[in-house]
């Protein structure tokens, strides 16, 4: 299968895929860096994709994918061919489900939950197999009062990948959803097609999506696509922990802009916010320069440092690295006041 949107004779990619539902914020611009700064300072390409699949949210919000390539490009950041847009691959993926063991589930979230055993010690609750092995006779009674979705037919309990920061962690995995009941394809098949189609072997996304990097590199796995090293940042937050805002934000970089705030000193924030000098122009981040190498590179994970006990599949931490050491893997909070931008790392247990 030809893989649209591949960067010309690049082999190595890392890439920065936003969904166009709302403006990036500082805490996407952050990622975004990070994401850029890991695929250029080790040989990569660099992609950029637009998650477009929810149709409806994408309409609402009009315009704004062109919006954040622009506000990408004013930052500084470059990429390497076409931005690739979900939307206008629907038989890419239908392909793909066509390729994998699959079976109608015609659940709702309500059913799901009440019939899902309770959270174990691992937090973990999965798909209970409802309609995995149901007759030819009750799949038609099924149909005849609900649309189904298609889950995998999972034939694992769990998997292993690894993160940068984190190291390798291994979770359950089970029967996920390939194709809601409405027809789109779920994002858990289409982030692991595109991935895979266009080469990245670099995945670089805010650490509240870890937990789901089991599941996609086991897809990725039963499509014979090349299973990723993940990179998870830390997230940005308003002052003590508070939600992103206007004031402490959650304001898009043209709005900020127009309230006064300087573009390079935006640029020198969300560098210095990842360890790094506060330069004005992104390029001389990617001069040689063993000290920016030796900031973007974590410090040692924890599986990193002790050998394979053999134990069950655990839990996959999500929460906050800590440490002396600021870098992507960190947490921070920022203000706006007026023209004013700050930041400063965000202290608080985390899981090292």
């Amino acid at each position: 299968m030809d893989a649209p949107s591949r960067a010309p004779g690049l082999a190595r990619l890392g890439r920065f895929a936003p969904s166009p539902t709302s403006a990036l914020h500082l805490g996407n611009l952050r990622t975004a860096l990070a994401a850029w700064l890991l695929a250029r300072r080790t040989g990569r390409g660099f992609v950029v994709r637009v998650e477009d699949l929810d149709r409806a949210r994408v309409r609402a919000a009009g315009d704004i994918a062109g919006r954040q390539l622009r506000d990408l490009e004013a930052l500084g950041l470059d990429w390497d061919g076409p931005v690739l847009r979900q939307s206008q691959r629907p038989d890419v993926y239908a392909q793909m489900i066509d390729r994998l063991d699959s079976y109608p589930c015609f659940c709702s979230r309500r059913e799901i939950a009440e019939a899902s055993t309770a959270p174990n010690s691992t937090d973990w609750r999965p798909y209970p197999g409802t309609c995995r092995d149901l007759s030819a006779a009750e799949r038609r009674v099924r149909a005849s009062g609900r649309r189904p979705a298609t889950r995998l037919r999972s034939r694992v309990c769990a998997w292993t990948v690894t993160d940068l920061a984190r190291g390798r962690e291994t979770r359950m995995v089970d029967d996920t959803v390939l194709l809601r009941n409405d027809g789109t394809p779920a994002y858990n098949l289409a982030v692991v097609v595109d991935d895979g189609l266009q080469g990245v072997d670099q995945v670089v996304r805010a650490r509240d999506l870890w937990s789901s990097a089991p599941r996609q590199a086991m897809i990725a796995s039963l499509l014979g696509l090349r299973q990723p090293v993940y990179a998870h940042t830390g997230l940005v937050s308003g002052p003590d922990g508070q939600r992103l805002s206007k004031t402490a934000g959650a304001a898009g970089l043209g709005e900020l802009i127009d309230r006064g705030v300087e573009l390079g000193r935006v640029r020198g924030m969300l560098a210095a916010s990842l360890g790094l000098p506060p330069v004005d122009d992104l390029s001389e981040l990617l001069t040689p320069d063993q000290r920016i190498d030796a900031a973007l590179t974590p410090p040692p994970a924890p599986d990193d440092e002790a050998p394979d006990t053999g134990t069950a599949p655990h839990r996959l931490d999500a929460g906050p690295i800590l440490g002396d050491r600021l870098g992507w893997w960190s947490d921070v909070e920022i203000l706006v006041e007026g023209s004013a931008i700050s930041w400063r790392p965000r202290r608080r247990t985390g899981c090292r």
